[in-house]
């Protein structure tokens, strides 16, 4: 007998493993220690070894591919689909094998070192941003509470602190003292931030694409990254418009009795890198004016027949078809083959 298809179901400490072989039995369904498993998997023959796309799974997946596997990294939902009433380990590795034989699955692929640390950079740029927002929005809400406005931006609101008088009728030392340790502490935050930002940008140039991505409308350094990190070399979409379907981009499907509509969009994929699309969007949409005559005829006629709204999606969605291409191909992006006027 050979075993033909291995499923793992990960977790820190424990690899529920499920066996396959030719004949289609299961011959093994038990929880291994991480060495245990590590050894089954450099001593089995080459097949298929399936796992949950989940954390650590790229790991898996890349130790996997060194003794000579093919890794398969299943989207969590196509499992959810074969797991029993009753959840068990047992069950949730049989399930990842039951989904693994499932016809036309689109597996995730398996990260290299040097993408994981891009998408690690991105995720902590991500956080670092967030926390960034939040602290500034606690310093401008204690100060409200004294009567005290800041301006917008994060440069003028820590002048404000750094100007503010230790005491007034107002606010007492106390008010400025604690003000004061907040702003210091945004203005580490800051300069964490910038750190992590060169690092990110600094690993993306090394990408092919970086270039093409770049040259696109609407996409920054960030947002190029973020790309790079997360959709790869975008092998795994059929066309641009899954990929755009991935990212949460194409328009909700209803339909009944025959009759087909669209609805708003899904925003079923990544809710960052939809966000940052969504902003580079709505950027190129901002300065109008300054965009090339063929993207601008093309936005306009959009904004003139659905609105300023639905204009920026349209323009997110089109831009991450443009990227899709520029990830897969070596073509540089030309802005008269992506915006050019339909025919009459």
């Amino acid at each position: 007998m050979k075993t033909t298809l291995i499923g793992l179901d990960l977790a820190k400490s424990t690899i529920q493993v499920c066996q396959r072989d030719d004949r289609g039995q299961i011959t093994r369904n038990r929880a291994m220690s991480v060495a245990k498993a590590k050894e089954l998997l450099a001593n089995t023959p080459p097949t298929v070894v399936a796992m949950e796309a989940c954390g650590s799974a790229h790991y898996w997946g890349r130790f996997a591919q060194r003794h000579g596997h093919q890794a398969m990294l299943i989207p969590p939902q196509h499992v959810k689909a074969f797991r029993r009433i009753h959840k068990s380990d047992g069950h949730d590795a049989l399930a990842i094998v039951e989904a693994a034989q499932r016809p036309g699955l689109h597996p995730v692929p398996v990260k290299s070192i040097e993408q994981q640390d891009l998408a690690m950079l991105v995720q902590l740029r991500d956080h670092l941003v967030t926390q960034r927002t939040a602290m500034g929005n606690q310093i401008r809400g204690f100060a409200r509470e004294y009567g005290l406005t800041f301006p917008k931006g994060i440069p003028d609101l820590l002048a404000a602190v750094a100007q503010l008088p230790v005491e007034s009728a107002e606010h007492s030392p106390i008010t400025t003292l604690v003000l004061a340790q907040l702003a210091r502490d945004l203005a580490d935050l800051c300069q964490r931030l910038a750190r992590v930002e060169a690092m990110l940008l600094e690993q993306a140039r090394a990408h092919a694409a970086n270039h093409r991505l770049q040259a696109i409308p609407g996409i920054g350094p960030v947002i190029a990254a973020s790309l790079i990190a997360k959709a790869g070399n975008a092998q795994q979409f059929d066309n641009g418009r899954n990929m755009a379907a991935w990212i949460g981009l194409v328009p909700r499907q209803n339909g009944s009795g025959g009759h087909t509509g669209l609805g708003h969009i899904t925003k079923a994929g990544d809710r960052s890198l939809r966000r940052q699309l969504i902003h580079g969007a709505r950027t190129v949409t901002r300065w109008l004016d300054n965009q090339h005559p063929l993207l601008r005829e093309w936005l306009e006629g959009i904004l003139q027949r659905r609105g300023r709204h639905r204009a920026i999606v349209a323009l997110a969605n089109k831009i991450t078809r443009l990227a899709y291409r520029a990830l897969i191909s070596d073509e540089p992006f030309d802005m008269r083959r992506a915006f050019r006027p339909a025919k009459a």
